[in-house]
């Protein structure tokens, strides 16, 4: 760090009682910390599915090393939905001075508040996938003169560390999905302490608003229609990209190991169609709960085939044969038409 971003010697400061396992995706794993620490547990799936988070998006352009492939919201959309739905207290702080977006983490680890930060992946020292991540998102829980301690994915590790040096450099990264030292804390209310019979009252504007958002996306990049467009554009990829032996491995890594695009959110969906399927039955609304099971059964199915997409683009980057693209483009568009129809499905509840 320079003079201007190091932080003074302070020794070690560590909020105590903070959940450290880590989940399956990074915002949903930083959301749970923030929110555990503030009285309030919910499971992974249900943050995820109260904010509306499944989604599509197929990025490319000529700033862009590789095209991207989105199975959720925008970063930070997420924790937007979730903190509107459920009313929480979202205070969110942007600067483009290191100094001041540091002192703020800062002063919050020193209230005893843990702060979500919005980083680059590739900097952090933990990263397994040292790729350009803008959109990443952890939990900050603790400081010393060296280092900052986190809580990511069980994936990177969990509880985890990256030197201040590291940490100032992702969160000024700029680029696709950057912000400008973006933190966030998030704070229950009382009348927010969310009981079973609360979570029932919004899980269905929930799914309805995140199948509608689905269904009609403002351009061909989003949604279902993003998904047929990433079908059409993949079958090009051995003329975009550099080295298709090195970058559609690369690709597929960062779909199904990396989550950005594939099985994982649609995974993360169907569990929380099955305990919304629960918490519904139990409250008394089952004849109406059949549309969840049919439409969870489909993102289920869906989530074997993204699978089987990632592979076989991995597949055409190894033996160099872009006829497994074309296989990849054509799974992708039976999963176009299966999400489509459970999208409906869900969407029938408005």
């Amino acid at each position: 760090m320079t003079d201007e971003t190091a932080p003074a010697n302070r020794g070690m400061t560590i909020v105590d009682g903070v959940p450290t396992s880590g989940g399956l995706h990074c915002e949903t794993t930083a959301l749970g910390v923030l929110l555990a620490h503030s009285g309030l547990t919910l499971s992974e799936p249900m943050i995820f599915g109260l904010a509306s988070g499944l989604s599509f998006v197929y990025w490319d352009s000529t700033s862009q090393r590789l095209p991207f492939l989105g199975g959720r919201v925008k970063p930070f959309v997420l924790t937007q939905n979730l903190a509107t739905r459920l009313t929480l207290d979202l205070q969110v702080h942007e600067t483009t001075s290191p100094r001041k977006a540091w002192d703020q983490v800062r002063a919050s680890i020193d209230r005893g508040h843990p702060i979500g930060l919005q980083l680059d992946s590739h900097d952090l020292e933990y990263f397994t996938t040292r790729v350009h991540f803008a959109g990443h998102v952890a939990a900050m829980y603790g400081y010393d003169d060296e280092r900052a301690y986190l809580v990511d994915t069980a994936q990177q590790g969990g509880r985890v560390s990256t030197s201040l040096d590291s940490l100032a450099r992702a969160r000024a990264a700029k680029g696709p999905m950057s912000a400008r030292h973006r933190s966030f804390t998030l704070g229950v209310p009382e009348s927010s302490r969310t009981t079973p019979e609360h979570l029932v009252s919004v899980i269905i504007p929930a799914i309805t608003a995140c199948a509608e958002a689905f269904l009609t996306p403002p351009i061909a990049n989003l949604g279902n229609r993003g998904i047929r467009t990433a079908a059409t554009r993949m079958r090009s990829w051995f003329d975009r990209v550099e080295d298709p032996g090195r970058d559609l491995p690369v690709i597929a890594t960062l779909m199904e190991r990396a989550g950005t695009g594939g099985a994982l959110f649609r995974n993360l969906y169907r569990d929380f169609l099955t305990e919304s399927h629960a918490l519904l039955t139990a409250s008394g609304q089952g004849p109406s709960v059949d549309l969840l099971t049919q439409a969870r059964d489909r993102i289920a199915e869906s989530a074997l085939l993204w699978t089987t997409a990632a592979g076989l683009i991995e597949h055409a980057g190894t033996t160099g044969d872009p006829v497994h693209l074309w296989e990849a483009s054509q799974v992708l568009e039976d999963i176009a038409t299966i999400e489509t129809t459970a999208m409906r499905t869900l969407r029938s509840w408005q």
